[in-house]
């Protein structure tokens, strides 16, 4: 039986705070809010195993396909998805022994629209 975790950490929805960048200045609470969520994205190991699920079937894969792409220990592996997760970009199933992580697209587009001009 898969267990869905949905993250409610405030970051999940830091990007999805304000308007773009260039409509109107950003306050100093939204600031700190869409930092933290960038700062999840400011790994080259995290983007990544962004890219990485993203380009995967259904836009989902088991943490077991992601380790030996990576290059690193499955503990580390574990440490950025779960500041992924935590961040809001993706979600995570349990599938008997191992996890598997799907993306979510909808805090890509938020950032796309932070972002754009």
């Amino acid at each position: 039986m898969a267990t869905t975790l949905h993250v409610t950490d405030i970051t999940a929805s830091a990007v999805a705070c304000c308007a773009p960048l260039v409509k109107e200045p950003m306050t100093q609470v939204d600031a700190e809010k869409v930092a933290t969520t960038l700062k999840a994205l400011a790994d080259p190991a995290r983007l990544r195993l962004l890219s990485i699920v993203a380009a995967s079937q259904d836009q989902e894969a088991c943490v077991c396909d992601l380790i030996e792409p990576i290059g690193l220990s499955q503990p580390t592996v574990s440490h950025h998805l779960r500041v992924l997760t935590q961040a809001g970009f993706l979600s995570r199933s349990k599938r008997g022994t191992w996890a598997y992580y799907r993306l979510q697209p909808d805090a890509l587009a938020a950032v796309t629209t932070l972002l754009s001009i």
